[in-house]
Formats: C-alpha cells, structure tokens, sequence
C-alpha cells in the first residue's frame, strides 16, 4: 500500500516497497528556549537554517511545528508552512494538536500533505477527520484514547481498527492516506516497552497494511548516546513494517542506519542509493 505526498515540485511516496521514508523532526520549538522566543517575537529566521540542514542531512519530507504558548499558532503555523514551501520542494507534516491552526495550515499549503495527527477518542476524530478529507491530505493516526496509551499492542490495535473504520466508513478517507504512528515510547522508563512497540507494528501490518511512522527519539529520550539506540531500533522497527519516521535528519549515524536497512531489506534496487551516498559524502570530505 503506498501513501503519496506532495508539494508542487516533488511527490513522495511512503510504502513497504518504497525506501524508508525520512521525515525531519526539527522545525518544533519544543525543547528551544531561543526558538521560542524568536518565534513569539514573529522572528522566523531559524526556520531557514533548520531546512537547509534537515535537506543536507537526507530528510525527504519535513515536519512543520509551531507550537509555542502565548502566541497565535493558526497564524504562525501559515506563515511557517508558507516559508518553508519557498524554501524547498520537500513535501511538508503539518503537525499541530490546535484545530484551528491546522485548519489555517492546510489553507495555505500547496500540495497535499500529511497532517499531525489524530487519535482515537471520538471529539479528536470528529473534529480533524473533516479537515483532512476537505483539503485531500493523508494523515497520522495514534492509537490512544482520553490521553491514554494502551500498554497492550492488542489494545492499540484495536484503536487503530476503529480510527480506520471510522476514517474510511465515515468520512470516505482512502486507507492509503492513514498512515499509523503505533507510539513509541522511551526505553528508560521501562525496558519493555520497544518491544511492545514493535509488537504493535508487526501487529498492524500484519493486519491492516497501512503505512506507519513514529518519532524516533521518543525510544531514546533520556537515555545518553541516543543516536545510537535510534540508529538500532529503526533497522528493527523497519523489519517489523515501519515505513517511515519523524527523527532528526541531520543525525548521519541514523540516516546511515535507515539506508543500509533499506539495502538489506531490498527496498534498494542493486544497492544504487547506498553507492550514490557513498560517492557524496567521499566527494564532501576534505
């Protein structure tokens, strides 16, 4: 099953026989204090630097947030997905809990781009799910309830059956464009919780076929040394049936990670992408 993407210059397509998708994580404020306060003072510039790293390090999509308190986020988020569009064909996650910025968002972008996110308590799907389906966007999809998230991959799979029969049944969304984020959740905190990820994972595709993605560095917040455990556990999650992540594309240790998995797993026709980075960052080196 293959989910496309695009902006007017480039489309991307996310599925089980296609490379791993890359989705660059970086242009959030969450966690940049000076972000922060650039942003609240309408000082967008960061956002500049941030793209051109993200597109240097290998991101094939990027990951729009814009959600600093005490600012308007509906019209920092349309002015941000407007830069960023200027600034790259790269097609765009616009990724924001606000309706009403998301809303604004997809008003202004040109293509059509995946939404973050929606989650399966009913006021969420009934309030995004409209959006989603008037603008012809693809979307993220988390099985959690009333800010719970089950610790049984049954349970989130069960989630994720009624997010799609509701999507699919009652707004007409293609399954194609519900792409499922089956939550991944920091090691430190209990060291069983990788697996029930990819339990979950294996889990719906086994069931469904959808494309799916998650944050990356949710596995290892807290932990030193994370791009490490990231550069591990993606390889990992992609034998189970992840197609694509939110991380940050300027870690080489971790897009290395994704590219040599997709070589082995042969989504790499005659190893051309492994060779051709190869050759470019030879050529790169002093």
């Amino acid at each position: 099953m293959e989910t496309v993407i695009s902006s007017p210059g480039r489309t991307v397509t996310i599925g089980p026989d296609e490379p791993f998708c890359v989705i660059g994580e970086r242009i959030n404020p969450t966690g940049r204090p000076k972000f922060q306060e650039k942003l609240r003072a309408g000082d967008l510039s960061r956002i500049e630097v941030d793209v051109a790293e993200q597109v240097a390090g290998g991101a094939m999509v990027l990951d729009v947030n814009m959600g600093v308190p005490l600012t308007d986020e509906a019209e920092l988020l349309s002015k941000a997905v407007t830069m960023v569009q200027g600034l790259t064909d790269l097609p765009l996650v616009i990724d924001s809990s606000v309706v009403e910025a998301l809303d604004a968002a997809l008003r202004v972008y040109q293509g059509k781009p995946l939404v973050n996110s929606v989650t399966g308590e009913q006021e969420r799907l009934d309030q995004i799910l409209p959006l989603v389906k008037r603008y012809g966007a693809a979307v993220i999809a988390l099985p959690n309830e009333e800010d719970e998230i089950p610790d049984d991959p049954r349970k989130r799979l069960e989630i994720v059956r009624k997010i799609i029969d509701v999507a699919v049944g009652q707004y007409g969304i293609p399954l194609e464009d519900i792409v499922i984020d089956p939550l991944a959740m920091p090691i430190g905190a209990d060291t069983t919780l990788v697996n029930k990820t990819l339990e979950t994972i294996w889990l719906i595709r086994e069931e469904f076929g959808v494309n799916m993605t998650l944050g990356a560095g949710n596995v290892s917040f807290g932990m030193p040394d994370r791009d490490a455990i990231g550069a591990t556990f993606l390889p990992m999650a992609m034998h189970c049936g992840l197609t694509s992540a939110i991380m940050d594309a300027r870690s080489p240790v971790m897009v290395e990670a994704v590219k040599a998995a997709d070589l082995l797993l042969g989504n790499d026709a005659w190893g051309a992408n492994w060779i051709a980075a190869h050759r470019a960052k030879r050529r790169a080196a002093p």
